[in-house]
């Protein structure tokens, strides 16, 4: 986190130039890949289709354990486009990492806590959006503020920021610590020459695997408490 970022300013806001271009760079993947693998569709589906689909079919069932009925389907498409944006972010900065003057510019985005919390705090307002639009205000805030009791609203209060810090932290520290100790691996590896080389290659090679494996699964804890968020706020409990 105390590594050097380029910035600039804009309507009095700092920008982090470096986030820009990672994110940027995470979603024409996304695009790319959504593009490449949706061209030709046909009625029986195969090949890149299929990969295309199964991914489809992954994100509904996360979306369709947490939230009940047709309400689900609605949020097909966001489970989607999420999953497969952090997923990538996840893993970009294992295999693409640019720099120039020791800012890096390209990486993954998800290493960087404004990110991930900006997320979170997407995830947390569309709960919040789809609480009142199906609940209405009034009947919302008390399911959500004043239940079991009007006394409860401080606490209930801190649970919904407990809720945006620890989604948007937990994906951050996984991912930040993976790319960290790769690093110093790398940096490892050339210290001692041949002595260091060899060992610190093959273990930063299992932490690679080790981490795109951590990387998947974050993506997919991320989503699934994302719905999990998001049923709590439309189906509250009696």
């Amino acid at each position: 986190m105390n590594d050097p970022v380029s910035t600039f300013k804009l309507f009095g806001l700092t920008f982090n130039i470096g986030n820009m271009v990672s994110v940027t760079v995470a979603a024409i993947f996304v695009f790319l890949l959504v593009f490449i693998c949706s061209r030709g569709l046909q009625l029986i589906p195969s090949g890149k289709q299929n990969f295309l689909e199964m991914i489809v079919d992954f994100t509904n069932g996360i979306v369709k354990t947490s939230v009940e009925g047709s309400e689900a389907n609605a949020y097909g498409i966001y489970a989607f486009v999420l999953f497969l944006f952090i997923f990538i972010s996840n893993q970009m900065g294992l295999f693409i990492q640019v720099a120039y003057n020791g800012v890096s510019y390209v990486k993954s985005p998800t290493s960087d806590p404004i990110v991930t919390l900006t997320l979170a705090a997407i995830t947390l307002a569309l709960a919040h959006f789809s609480g009142v639009s199906k609940l209405g205000f009034k009947k919302y805030f008390a399911s959500t503020y004043l239940k079991p009791f009007k006394l409860w609203l401080p606490l209930n209060v801190f649970e919904e920021l407990a809720n945006f810090l620890t989604l948007g932290l937990r994906l951050y520290g996984n991912i930040f610590a993976g790319e960290l100790l790769l690093g110093m691996l790398s940096s490892l590896a050339f210290k001692f020459g041949i002595l260091s080389f060899i060992p610190s290659a093959l273990v930063a090679m299992l932490w690679e695997g080790f981490s795109m494996f951590i990387g998947s699964v974050q993506a997919f804890v991320f989503v699934t408490l994302t719905f999990v968020y998001i049923s709590q706020k439309v189906q509250p409990e009696e």
